[in-house]
């Protein structure tokens, strides 16, 4: 809650307490109207009340504001419309509180305790290191770095990971794939695997690993040296992949290795206590999970008929491993391809015996591409696909990073990479950027006056929307971090910059005839840059000086 709704919430409460001898902190809801003539906030509480003090919701809000009407520092006028609903406009000096504020917090400005200290793990990307990142894992990324600076910032003790599916049949045929690519530098044809990976990160790997040892393992036995081949190709993969997230302004606290998981014997630990919780049965020599149980579509099994472990028995056990290091919440964005398997693995965490709740699935679904007006197609084992790292390439990280956020990540999307580098109004980073720069600008040009420490000269209409706006960030980012949602973001950036055109076009801001003015507009102008370049930073984009 920003400073001035927490002001008039509390003299709504202690008018009502006042008035009507009833505790009304649990019933007050402010809403900014969507009409400025209505006034700065408005409330239904009036009709909330009806029940609660027996009373017509009209003689409630008449009530109301008979007392708050004493309150002549903070509300310059209090109307009733329809039925009940109460309008509040404020005194102006309030808004100046705002400026001052900012320009107080600068860097901090925003930062809010929403969160509470909650220890989240949040997971995203996930690849495995199988080859080059692709667009699809550009989306999740972006997401998923976004959202934990916005939790991070909201009071949230974030952990994020990355879990490297470094075990399984894709591991095995990205080795033997890594293998059959080096013998062939030594002109040593042998039986490509038929799930292999064809891509020319394998070719290049391959290269490098020549040059280092030579000739050093080329064997008829190929099982001779496979092992050396697997922890080469993982080694040479998981170093590109954490190269290419961080070209893409993403970086993780943890990395989890899924055989560190087999070999501290937590999959086992895991197995014995769902076998432990009674939720599980054998049928067809297989060991099946009770997932109905817990609103699955159907059981599930663990480990099957041949002893192999299912996918979901060392996810189980690695989701253990995340309570067991003292998470009240677990985070998972998945890829829209995931999206059955959110139900099974909800329904496990139950029968480990936690709460629900305490595992979030997010998904996050693909983006379709486009350039010079034709959809870029991938695939990623027939050496076509275009990596993350060619993209950024193509375009640029900080319009990759606002483009794959504006839209809600459970929301299909269509990148127009034209649209990315286009230096104009159409393109919404490069909008939002040019905002930054302009207030950069203004204030370079305004150097010689010094800054404000009063703003009772901001009266227009245009200021007081400005001024507004900067006011709702701090609940902007809470309700951004609480519906795990960093469009909203991207939203708010997209309206500042609306707005502070908007009142750049209409007002003067450097003006030799009238200083005071002059530096009280340079102060809401500083303020604006300061909230912009906040706003940004949540999601990953930098805000430019110059343009």
């Amino acid at each position: 809650m920003n400073q001035i709704e927490k002001l008039v919430k509390d003299s709504i409460v202690k008018a009502i307490l006042e008035k009507f001898e009833y505790d009304a902190s649990e019933d007050v809801h402010l809403e900014i109207p969507k009409d400025n003539s209505f006034g700065d906030y408005s409330s239904n509480l009036a009709m909330r009340l009806t029940k609660k003090l027996g009373m017509a919701p009209r003689a409630i809000a008449e009530g109301l504001k008979s007392v708050l009407d004493l309150e002549i520092d903070l509300f310059s006028e209090i109307s009733i419309a329809g039925p009940g609903f109460i309008n509040f406009r404020l005194n102006q000096d309030h808004y100046g509180n705002v400026i001052k504020l900012i320009l107080d917090e600068k860097d901090d400005y925003g930062r809010n305790n929403s969160g509470n200290g909650l220890k989240v793990n949040v997971e995203y990307v996930s690849a495995n290191p199988t080859g080059d990142l692709h667009p699809g894992h550009a989306r999740g990324a972006a997401m998923g770095d976004s959202l934990t600076r916005i939790m991070s910032f909201s009071g949230y003790d974030v952990t994020r990971e990355f879990y490297l599916n470094d075990a399984g049949v894709q591991i095995e045929n990205m080795a033997k794939s890594l293998q059959a690519r080096y013998l062939e530098l030594f002109d040593i044809e042998v039986e490509f695997p038929e799930d292999g990976y064809r891509g020319v990160d394998i070719i290049d790997i391959a290269k490098k690993l020549k040059s280092e040892v030579a000739d050093k393992y080329v064997d008829s036995d190929l099982d001779k040296y496979y092992e050396e081949f697997r922890a080469y190709g993982l080694h040479e993969e998981t170093e590109k992949l954490k190269r290419d997230l961080k070209l893409f302004k993403v970086e993780f606290d943890v990395w989890t290795k899924e055989s560190d998981i087999y070999a501290a014997n937590k999959v086992e630990i895991a197995l014995d206590k769902v076998k432990a919780s009674g939720f599980t049965y054998q049928e067809d020599g297989a060991l099946w999970l009770e997932t109905t149980k817990f609103g699955d579509d159907k059981d599930r099994v663990l480990v099957k008929s041949d002893g192999d472990y299912t996918y979901l028995t060392p996810d189980i056990a690695y989701h253990q491993d995340k309570f067991d290091r003292g998470f009240d919440m677990s985070i998972n964005l998945f890829g829209a391809d995931h999206h059955g398997y959110i139900n099974r693995l909800k329904s496990a965490i139950q029968i480990l015996g936690y709460n629900k709740d305490q595992l979030e699935v997010d998904i996050t679904q693909m983006a379709l591409m486009y350039k010079d007006g034709e959809e870029f197609k991938m695939s990623k084992r027939t050496g076509k696909s275009i990596s993350l790292r060619e993209l950024i390439e193509e375009t640029d990280v900080d319009a990759l990073r606002y483009l794959y956020v504006d839209r809600a990540p459970d929301s299909p999307m269509t990148l127009d990479l034209d649209l990315a580098l286009k230096k104009s109004n159409e393109n919404p980073v490069y909008y939002a950027q040019y905002a930054h720069a302009r207030m950069s600008s203004i204030l370079t040009q305004g150097a010689k006056y010094k800054t404000a420490d009063k703003y009772s000269s901001l009266v227009s209409e245009k200021e007081i929307e400005l001024i507004k706006h900067l006011n709702e960030f701090s609940n902007v980012v809470s309700d951004s971090a609480k519906t795990r949602l960093p469009n909203k973001i991207s939203n708010y950036i997209s309206k500042l910059a609306t707005l502070f055109h908007s009142f750049y076009g209409s007002n003067k801001v450097l003006d030799e005839a009238n200083p005071e003015l002059s530096e009280e507009r340079l102060a809401l102008v500083l303020a604006s840059k300061t909230v912009l370049k906040n706003a940004l930073n949540l999601i990953g984009v930098s805000a430019p000086e110059s343009m």
